[in-house]
Parts: structure tokens; sequence; C-alpha cells
């Protein structure tokens, strides 16, 4: 007899139901940063309470092995005994999000770390969203002011555009996002500090972003002390109260530093639970969550808005061959590289105009902007290239007209790529920066 609509539709629920009823369990062992219970039934991805002596351990379930599950605690593990009670807990209220986190800064799970109170937030939701359909998504056609006139003029940024910040220790990426938070023109900002040393955090707050970033901004922290699931969950709380921006209709500027301490983090939960290293010791797992995260980013379908995203990627030794350097560079939509040598000889910030690139610049900007642009760059190129032979006095003048006016013009140049830490310079003034220092070197476009 043939089924019918309704006993078809029960027969799927049944099947998408969970057969096992979620119990509590008992913690048989503890393996380096990893919890395994038996009897516990819980799905993956939700919290569960571990009887300590110092109170409950919130912890996650990151994997199972048959009856066995194994969870990662959210904090440091104090006090736990073996045959712990473990309760899972299935009630969670998600992440607040809404207007009123402006000017707060809050750590991976949403509570409060500035000590201005509790939050009072319009609107909880979950840290995953559903994938945006790429059809639906708007063409990224305008430009964002950064306040920075380095990459409004020469790496001009789209609304929506997902851009990488490469670079190793101490060469100024967190002194070009605090640039680029007081200087641009997006309505909301949210940053995720993941990783970063504690000191540093405050620093950012207090000095990068300032007073004027931090009003129409909402920080989430997750310094290097923290447990890798609240590393891992930072991050994704970040990029979920952007989507929630978004959706409000608001362009916003994402920034993410660093990503690398969110691959970081992830590698340390998947060694943990046994998964095996893939490429210098990274597992598989990392690279599928690379592009599932940066993926969330960018514009939004009719009626909603943007996020423009940077993510701060770090280059051990200077090195932009390291595999989340190179996956990411692989899955951004362009990438700015930040160079030790500039950084070394005071030029800030060290931007290598010549090894980044941004791939919607052509969109966003006009045929004249770009072709100002590239006759900077072989201005500039043809310098660099002929740097140690001028510096060493073995260049004879008159040999290469092109080099003989790179080093006529190299302060003027050096003079648009560089820029005070507390300057912002608007969009318009950057270009015309440009143009009255390389016009006389653009040939006037000839009317068709």
């Amino acid at each position: 007899m043939p089924l019918t609509l309704a006993s078809r539709l029960h027969k799927y629920q049944d099947f998408v139901r969970p057969t096992t009823p979620v119990s509590s369990g008992r913690l048989t062992r503890v393996v380096g940063l990893t919890f395994e219970t038996i009897g516990c039934k819980a799905p993956l991805g939700s919290l569960c309470l571990v009887e300590s002596m110092n109170g409950p351990v919130k912890a996650e379930v990151v994997g199972f092995s048959g009856e066995n599950l194994f969870l990662m605690p959210y904090e440091e593990a104090a006090g736990i005994l073996p045959g712990a009670k473990v309760v899972p807990q299935l009630n969670l209220e998600g992440i607040p999000v809404g207007m009123e986190l402006l000017g707060r800064v809050v750590d991976a799970v949403g509570n409060p770390l500035d000590g201005k109170g509790p939050l009072k937030a319009s609107a909880r939701l979950p840290q995953m969203k559903k994938n945006i359909n790429p059809l639906t998504r708007r063409p990224i056609s305008e430009p964002l002011d950064t306040g920075v006139k380095a990459i409004n003029s020469m790496l001009t940024v789209g609304q929506g555009q997902r851009m990488g910040l490469f670079a190793g220790s101490g060469v100024g990426k967190s002194v070009l996002l605090g640039m680029m938070t007081r200087g641009t023109n997006a309505d909301v900002i949210v940053v995720g500090l993941i990783g970063e040393r504690g000191r540093e955090v405050k620093e950012f707050i207090e000095e990068s972003l300032g007073e004027e970033g931090g009003n129409r901004a909402v920080v989430v922290a997750s310094p290097a002390d923290n447990s890798p699931l609240m590393r891992l969950k930072g991050c994704e709380t970040a990029v979920a109260m952007a989507e929630y921006y978004r959706d409000q209709g608001m362009n916003v500027l994402l920034l993410v530093d660093s990503i690398t301490r969110y691959a970081m983090a992830q590698r340390e939960i998947a060694l943990a639970v046994g998964e095996p290293p893939a490429t210098k010791g990274y597992p598989p797992s990392v690279f599928a969550k690379l592009p599932t995260l940066v993926e969330r980013a960018g514009n939004g379908g009719e009626g909603q808005g943007s996020i423009t995203a940077f993510y701060t990627v770090l280059s051990e030794g200077d090195d932009l061959q390291d595999p989340i350097a190179d996956a990411a560079r692989a899955i951004l939509d362009g990438h700015i590289v930040l160079s030790r040598h500039l950084a070394d000889s005071g030029h800030y910030p060290a931007i290598d105009i010549e090894r980044s690139v941004s791939r919607v610049m052509p969109q966003v900007t006009s045929l004249e902007h770009q072709r100002h642009m590239r006759a900077f760059k072989q201005l500039y190129s043809a310098y660099q290239q002929s740097r140690d032979l001028i510096s060493i006095g073995a260049y004879a003048a008159g040999s290469n007209p092109l080099v003989d006016l790179a080093i006529q013009m190299l302060p003027q140049m050096n003079g648009l790529l560089q820029q005070e830490m507390h300057e912002i310079v608007p969009y318009d003034e950057g270009l015309e920066s440009l143009v009255s220092l390389v016009g006389s070197l653009v040939e006037p476009e000839v009317a068709g």
C-alpha cells in the first residue's frame, strides 16, 4: 500500500529525531585538554557541566568514539575528581547582540569584561548561522573609506570585501587596525582579539581603538591564556555579531586579530581528540573551517548591509608560505603585506605595496584611478629594483630615465605611503594626493 504524505513526513521526522535520549554520565579520563566520559548522551557542540570541588565546569562536546564522549573545557579545570558527574545542558541562550553592545567589551560567549555592568541585549543568536546563497549576495560596487591613504589610494577596499593582513610579529598590525577603526566610514565596527597577550588587549582598546572608535565598536576578547575552545568561540562570536548588524542593513567593519590563532586553537582541539596531523602539524579540519569562517563575511542580500572584513595572518619568520598564510591568501579577496624591513626603517604603516593587492579594486574605482595607481607602482618598483645599486653608488645617472625620476620623487612617494598613527586621511584627499603626485606620468585619456 503506498505511503500517504502524512506517513512519509512521520517517518522522516522519526529519522531526524534523536533515538537516544540525552542523559548524564561520568568522567572516566582526563588527557591533556580533553575530558573523556561514559554514559553521557549529548550531541556534538552541546554544553555540559562537569562536577568539581570548585563548582561546575563548563565543557563542550567536541567528539566521540563509540560510547565515549570527548569534552573540551571552557576554562582551566581544577578540582575535578575521577568519576565526576557530567550533565548535558540543552537550553542554551545564545550570544547577546544588539545596539546596546556598542562601546562594550565581551568574552568569547558574550559575558562583559569591561566592568560596566550587565549587558542589556535586545536579542540572542547562535554562534553558527546558515550559509548565504552566493547568488543572492549583492556584488561589491562601493569603496570603503579606511582613513589610511596608502590603502585608499593604492589598495582600495570595497564594501563587503574580505582582506588579509599578512605580517610577522611586531611590525604594526594592531596599530594599522586601530587606524582603520578610527578612520572608517562603516556604521558599526566589530573587533575580535583572538589569542593576543592580555596586555595587548587593554592597549588596543585604550590606545589603538580610542574613545572615537570604541563608541561605535564592540570588542570580543579571548586572550592567549584562554582555553583553545574559548579562542575558537571568540572568533565565531565576533563573526556572528557582525552578521547580526549586517542583517539589520548596516555596513560593518569586522577586524579579526588573528585568524592564525583561530587555526591554532582548532589544531589543539583536533589533535586532542585524535585527528591526525596533515600539513606541518595542522589537521584537515583546520583547512575546512577557514573558508567556512571567511565566507560568512561579505555583502548580504537585498535590504541587508555588508561586512567588510580584515583578518590578520601571522607569518612565522615572515614566511608567506606558511600553511595558514597560504590557505588564507587563496580564500580572501586580497592581501596587504606588512614588511619588517620598512618597519625597521621607521616607515609606518609598513605596507609593502609591491607585494600587496586588492582583487576587487577594479570594481570599485574609476579607470583614471587605476591608471594613476599603476603609474605610481611602476615608478616605485623602478626604484626598488635598482635600490642596491643606488645605495652603493654603482648606479649611473641617466642610465634609466624612469629610475632617475624615481630617485627624484622618492620622498614624495614615501610621503604618500606613510601616515601618523592618529592621523585620518579621507578617501578623496588620499586620491587627490595620488593624482597630484603622478598625474604628469599618466597620459590623458583620448575620447573615442
